[in-house]
């Protein structure tokens, strides 16, 4: 007689917690709400409703409504969703007398390489790229405690914070140097080596923080052009903001969030394990911290004009901060909402969307690329922040109409079924 190890496998339906599913579904579709504003028109208009989008009363307060409720908090509990994912994984694995590092590992390489796939190919503003490679990073905090988790989540959330306001210092330091610079360019002496350096340097810089007309346009026209025009121009900037995601935010907000949902998920608030009163104040309580503090995000970054030196200085803070205490107000509507059965079934086709969560994301950056994109309709930069809002509408609506129809008929979704092929070694049955 030999012992067998036990096997990794994908969990079934029947065991999966609709909860968890609900506030998945939630998190990726409230992202799109987000992430409409990248695909339809060129990124200064995410950060500055001024530049881009549309300056009418009703173009701006579609950008106040959606900073003040979206902006940050869904992403935030989607982070929180792969720490609590990766302690139900591993504790299930190992109730079975499996070792889950293997296929953790696996699983989260494949994520890596989709997410590279992603965001070179298809649309720049990929998040799993930096979700799978942080995921790698939390693995050994999967048993520590809750409060052990919390604390060490409040240790690294300022770090971003920090390096904020080192990289403005900087912008202003490598602006005073830029333009001694361009004196001595217009006396006509010769730069040297380090000057020209300089200069390059400035130039990538600014065309992503402080873009003039001129690099707005030319971003217009490379995702109206054709496909490899879009990858072309693309390439250099998924490059630059893997690095730096993942060096100057990913390691320390998004580690910190998949710490925070790690200690929700064993302290029971992801499972709607608590009591419906306690998800009722959960719910009062972080909605109280955060929202004057978004609100006062979007008012306080308008009176400065958008100016994105004061947001790396200071006015990116509150909603860095409030964005986390809303999102944790999101969480508990949506546990509240679970314990209670208020809209059931709206909500349990969300728990479908949730399912099917990476193939939904994906489906958002193929639909909307089309509709956006020269190569598909080429409504780049043409349609104004309040009517993308329609859009985001439709393909909410359809997502949640047919992940249900998929699911009835499909255990996975067709992404979920390669990626867990992929992390099994073997073929998924699909039916």
């Amino acid at each position: 007689m030999t012992q067998q190890t036990p096997a990794a496998g994908p969990v079934e339906a029947g065991q999966r917690i609709v909860s968890l599913d609900r506030l998945r579904g939630v998190a990726i579709l409230g992202i799109l709400v987000m992430n409409v504003y990248t695909f339809a028109m060129p990124f200064i208009g995410y950060m500055d409703p001024l530049r881009v989008g549309g300056t009418e009363p009703y173009n701006v307060g579609t950008w106040m409504f959606t900073h003040i409720l979206f902006d940050q908090k869904f992403l935030s509990i989607f982070a929180m969703l792969f720490g609590a994912g990766l302690v139900l994984m591993t504790e299930r694995a190992e109730a079975r007398g499996a070792k889950p590092a293997r296929f953790y590992f696996r699983r989260q390489f494949w994520l890596l390489v989709i997410g590279a796939l992603h965001g070179y190919f298809i649309w720049f503003g990929d998040i799993l790229f930096a979700y799978a490679l942080i995921g790698m990073l939390v693995y050994r905090a999967r048993k520590w405690q809750p409060r052990t988790l919390v604390i060490l989540a409040c240790l690294l959330l300022p770090v971003t914070l920090l390096f904020n306001l080192g990289n403005a210092k900087m912008m202003e330091q490598a602006m005073v140097r830029v333009a001694e610079i361009e004196v001595l360019q217009e006396a006509g002496e010769a730069l040297d080596e380090e000057q020209q350096r300089i200069l390059e340097n400035w130039e990538q810089q600014r065309a992503f923080a402080f873009p003039t007309d001129e690099d707005i346009r030319r971003e217009t026209e490379a995702y109206l052009g054709s496909y490899l025009d879009a990858v072309e121009y693309r390439a250099p900037l998924v490059a630059m903001m893997q690095v730096f995601m993942v060096l100057f935010y990913g390691l320390w907000r998004i580690s910190a969030l998949m710490l925070i949902g790690m200690a929700l998920m064993k302290l029971g608030v992801l499972t709607a394990d608590r009591s419906t009163g306690f998800y009722a104040r959960f719910t009062l309580v972080f909605y109280a911290l955060g929202l004057p503090l978004t609100v006062f995000s979007a008012v306080d970054l308008y009176a400065h004009e958008f100016d994105q030196l004061y947001f790396m200085r200071a006015g990116g803070v509150a909603n860095y901060v409030g964005s986390i205490f809303v999102a944790l107000g999101h969480i508990g509507l949506v546990m509240w909402l679970t314990k209670t059965g208020v809209l059931q079934r709206l909500m349990d086709r969300f728990a479908a969307v949730g399912r099917m969560a990476l193939t939904n994301y994906l489906a958002h950056s193929v639909i909307l690329t089309t509709v956006f994109y020269g190569y598909g309709l080429g409504l780049f930069g043409s349609v104004p922040r309040f009517w993308q809002m329609f859009f985001v509408a439709a393909v909410v609506g359809l997502q949640l109409l047919w992940s249900s129809w998929w699911l009835e008929r499909y255990r996975f979704g067709p992404v979920e079924w390669v990626w867990r092929s992929l992390t099994y070694g073997s073929k998924q049955a699909m039916k």
